[in-house]
């Protein structure tokens, strides 16, 4: 009898993380393959992997002190006094697809459902995961805002999370040759520009914004103020086009078109367009009849108006997940004249959930050597995060592979190169290490 019950409750913990993970890619049928739902967590790389000669091979050509991951989260409930929050429906049993979401993401990270602080063993596990790099390589902590309405009034019920730029900071100063940090300012915010000011002296290296989960309209007129400072500071600006699922937040789609950009673009801000805006469609703006075009056609649209050459970037995290369509692999690939201008990221610990990635439709596609599949597999059972860079090291397109410039990203991020001195810290160490 017990060995039913443990029977049924692996079953229905698999089915769970199944459904969660549909939610996340919007492709509920194709999440049902339990075997590859469930990270495995495992420890150090066996030594006939670490010294694998394939593995060798992708670090030529790459200098580790220019290879900055530039989509990293920083999550938490703030249990260890961080002051991260998570939307209460995440921890309710009576709101099974926010519970089930919260259940995939951690198990992504492995922090254990039983764990004495879920702030501690996410930032663990990551440091954990760092040290399979070399010196030098570091990571980008992305502080996240909550949603806040039209009159700036911050909305709880619409924020999926909640990152507070001071814990970003602080992780990133206890760890300096690990992390770097990203701001998250909503600018609906009545003290927007003076936490951006704050932001900027405190070694913020870039500021990011989710604009349909957080509610921003980037052609608002109030922002213009908010583009001058960024643009003066020559910080860059990182926003999420395209469709959204892992944080659903305030629901406003329509803002996540990456035609929106041009507004911060024509103001002089950097812009840093994250995944390419490769999944999901949004409406076509430019046509006297709007109609729905795949986001990744409008952005690569942007791509090629000369006026935005020197301004706009797109980071490929997420790009090779199952749910992208195989004509943006091999487009990425192709157009060498981009990957100047592409930026490596992981978005992690999505690389950690099992049915994002399935190495046999990017064979299928064209884009992998199956050969090389075991390899990756094995490597991601043990680091998620070795495995996504590998991953982007070995895709290739009719002989056409992501150039070194996609790996080595520290130049885009002048602006808060001199960051990181040690500073006194409002945490207890123990807290956040």
């Amino acid at each position: 009898m017990q060995t039913q019950l443990q029977t049924r409750r692996q079953h229905l913990q698999c089915c769970g993380s199944a459904i969660a993970a549909g939610l996340f890619s919007g492709l509920l049928p194709q999440a049902a393959q339990a075997g590859a739902l469930i990270n495995p967590c495992r420890g150090q790389l066996p030594a006939a992997l670490r010294k694998h000669p394939l593995l060798a091979r992708n670090w030529q050509g790459l200098d580790p002190a220019e290879l900055w991951d530039v989509h990293t989260h920083l999550l938490g409930t703030g249990d260890a006094g961080t002051g991260c929050r998570i939307n209460a429906q995440m921890t309710q049993w009576w709101h099974p697809v926010e519970s089930l979401r919260r259940q995939v993401i951690l198990q992504g990270a492995c922090v254990p459902a039983n764990v004495p602080s879920v702030d501690i063993a996410y930032l663990q596990r990551l440091l954990q995961l760092c040290q399979g790099f070399p010196e030098g390589a570091r990571w980008l902590l992305y502080a996240f805002d909550e949603a806040h309405d039209e009159q700036g009034r911050a909305r709880p019920e619409w924020t999926t999370f909640h990152v507070p730029d001071r814990y970003a900071a602080e992780t990133s100063r206890l760890h300096p040759a690990r992390f770097a940090w990203v701001a998250s300012i909503h600018p609906n915010r009545e003290d927007a520009l003076a936490r951006l000011d704050a932001a900027i002296a405190g070694g913020a290296v870039a500021l990011k914004w989710l604009p349909s989960a957080m509610n921003i309209d980037l052609r608002a007129p109030h922002l213009q103020p908010f583009y001058a400072r960024l643009a003066r500071a020559r910080l860059p600006l990182i926003i999420h086009c395209g469709e959204e699922k892992a944080v659903p937040g305030a629901g406003r789609d329509e803002l996540g078109n990456p035609l929106l950009a041009r507004v911060p673009l024509g103001a002089g801000v950097r812009v840093i367009m994250a995944h390419c805006a490769s999944l999901g469609e949004a409406l076509d703006l430019d046509l006297q009849r709007p109609r729905l075009l795949p986001a990744f056609d409008l952005f690569a649209r942007l791509m090629d108006e000369p006026a935005h050459r020197e301004l706009l970037l797109g980071d490929v995290s997420a790009l090779f997940q199952f749910n992208r369509r195989p004509e943006v692999w091999q487009q990425m690939l192709s157009r060498q004249d981009w990957h100047a201008r592409l930026l490596h990221g992981s978005d992690y610990p999505l690389p950690g959930v099992g049915p994002l990635y399935r190495l046999k439709g990017l064979v299928r596609a064209g884009v992998l050597d199956a050969a090389h599949a075991p390899v990756l597999e094995a490597l991601r059972a043990h680091t998620p995060l070795l495995f996504d860079f590998h991953l982007k090291r070995l895709v290739s397109w009719r002989g056409q592979v992501l150039r070194p410039e996609v790996f080595a990203t520290r130049r885009h991020f002048a602006a808060g190169l001199g960051h990181n001195a040690a500073s006194p810290s409002p945490f207890e160490e123990s807290a956040i290490r």
